[in-house]
């Protein structure tokens, strides 16, 4: 009603030829009482005043309106002062600078003077300087400097876009807080949530409810609380964050994820898990760094591999387990022949890293897709152990390539199968399908079968191989100064005698996962020890250890607290 009247009086006024023209105006109040919370008219082309009654008096202005109160200014077309409801209703190209610290826009106004709040209206706008405010409707608190919509609006903040139902502006704070339907798009994300916490300056997006972030690599990542710079391209997420790459075909989940665009790197934090679908591995640790750029993945704090296969899934675990890309240990290799250790680098080696991969890669590495899941290893370091329902094995430090499934194992590598015990200096287990298919032990070879209570067959020699079928041992074969003790049985399995023979080359074979019959190849000498006169010296072979307590019993035991 007020703006009906007071274009109506101003129209009259202008028609009439009537004018009085202000330049400048002094500061004048309509009233004393109050004065001090009214606006000053500082200038207008255009001033009539107009008593409506004894306590109503309104002032209307045309032309280069420019009022001030305090440090705030008002410009606009045209405005009416009511010097009792101290409300000023302007209208046209309206602009209110903030102490030159915040700037709104509209092309209606309504300020209620005492108690500095406007509500601006059409085309309205609010900026800092670096951000863009913009709505059809924005209440402003010019005091505190907080600016709000309720009927959708949105921010703009260099390339970025951000769209909401609701958001409150907090100009002291540089905060804006977006409530239902938030909408972040950037050109390197687009992001989803019912209510999000943005600062304008640092540009830092806080996540406080349910949030869904799709990158430019199409990365999926839904959390419930955390942090994203848009500037630095960094973020930290908590409560248990889900990131999936559709492309590489991996999903991690974790406590706390901490993750950086610039270098690539993404930190999991308690209880993390990352599931690597393409490869068929699985990898749980309460600590794991990823690095996109150099493909490699270090895990620690009680890590677990999980290798799968439909029926017998290979469990491993160390203090630390690191993986990369077969086709960039090349360069690694030509690193290594000059410096005694990488660490410090993005692979995070130590010198006990670097001393597996000098004895692990043996063969030319060829070019391979990035992309291939066999081009991909995995390395153990300190206190190894592997589980599977066929075979268990541990050793100080372990090589696992994807190209040739070979887990190669270093420094007092011990493997069972069944009932018996294979140990060496260096051991290789061949896998196919991901089941043992062969097992070759360098050096100091030495394995041993259970035939029963204190009684153990044994094979030793310089190398050994074992062959298996189905996963199951099927016969072993010691090669080099080969030394064997086998303990005949009759055919009511009662123990007849202990062989003890020796040979360049022998096997042990077995049948149904027990050991058959033991056949000397080359140079074959031997005695037959009757059962009650053997000593206990005819019984074993020189170093002879059977190491039960180390092996992995389930796979229950590697997971660790």
């Amino acid at each position: 009603m007020l703006r009906v009247i007071g274009l109506l009086v101003l129209l009259a006024f202008v028609c009439s030829g009537i004018t009085a023209q202000v330049t400048p105006v002094t500061p004048t109040p309509a009233q004393d009482t109050g004065s001090k919370r009214m606006v000053e008219i500082i200038h207008a082309d255009v001033i009539r005043t107009e008593i409506k009654d004894s306590v109503t008096e309104l002032k209307t202005l045309a032309g280069k309106v420019h009022l001030v109160q305090g440090k705030t200014h008002f410009f606009c077309d045209s405005a009416i002062i009511n010097s009792y409801t101290k409300i000023v209703e302007a209208f046209g190209h309206i602009h209110i600078n903030d102490a030159d610290s915040v700037h709104t826009y509209s092309d209606y106004l309504i300020y209620y003077s005492n108690t500095k709040m406007a509500t601006l209206k059409k085309n309205a706008k609010l900026t800092d300087g670096k951000t863009t405010l913009l709505t059809d409707e924005l209440h402003y608190d010019v005091n505190q400097k907080i600016g709000e919509y309720f009927n959708g609006g949105r921010v703009l903040n260099n390339k970025s876009v951000l769209t909401s139902k609701e958001a409150t502006y907090y100009g002291e704070l540089k905060d804006v807080y977006f409530k239902k339907d938030v909408v972040l798009t950037d050109p390197q994300y687009l992001l989803k949530s019912d209510s999000l916490l943005y600062n304008t300056t640092t540009e830092i997006a806080t996540f406080i409810t349910q949030t869904y972030i799709e990158d430019s690599a199409k990365r999926k990542i839904t959390t419930k609380e955390g942090y994203y710079d848009l500037k630095k391209g960094s973020a930290t997420l908590g409560k248990r964050p889900i990131i999936e790459d559709t492309k590489a075909r991996t999903k991690t989940i974790a406590d706390i994820v901490e993750t950086d665009d610039s270098t690539g790197i993404t930190t999991l934090i308690g209880r993390a898990v990352h599931i690597d679908s393409a490869q068929g591995v699985s990898l749980l640790a309460n600590f794991i760094r990823t690095n996109k750029k150099e493909e490699t993945l270090f895990a620690t704090q009680h890590p677990l591999m999980i290798i799968k296969q439909d029926n017998d899934s290979i469990y491993v675990t160390a203090d630390t387990l690191f993986s990369g890309r077969l086709s960039k240990l090349k360069a690694l290799q030509d690193s290594l022949a000059s410096k005694d250790s990488l660490a410090g680098k993005d692979t995070l080696l130590t010198r006990s890293q670097t001393d597996t991969i000098r004895r692990a890669v043996t063969i030319n590495i060829q070019d391979k897709n990035k992309n291939d899941s066999a081009d991909r290893y995995f390395q153990g370091y300190h206190h190894v152990r592997i589980y599977s329902d066929s075979l268990q094995a541990v050793a100080d430090s372990m090589f696992y390539s994807g190209a040739d499934s070979i887990f190669k194992l270093f420094t007092d590598p011990v493997a069972w199968a069944n009932d018996s015990q294979i140990t060496g200096d260096t051991m290789y287990l061949y896998t196919k399908n991901k089941k043992p298919e062969r097992l070759f032990v360098f050096e100091n070879g030495f394995a041993i079968n259970k035939a029963g209570k204190d009684m153990f067959n044994q094979l030793r020699g310089n190398r050994l191989n074992g062959y298996f079928v189905d996963g199951n041992i099927d016969y072993m074969r010691a090669k080099g100064n080969a030394e064997s003790v086998f303990y005949a049985m009759d055919e009511d399995s009662a123990l007849v005698g202990i062989n003890k023979a020796s040979g360049d080359i022998i096997d042990l074979r077995f049948v149904n996962k027990e050991l058959n019959k033991v056949v000397i190849i080359s140079d074959p000498k031997g005695t037959m020890f009757p059962a009650k006169q053997a000593t206990e010296q005819d019984k074993v072979l020189r170093s002879f250890k059977w190491l039960e307590a180390r092996r992995p019993k389930t796979k229950f035991e590697l997971f660790g607290n």
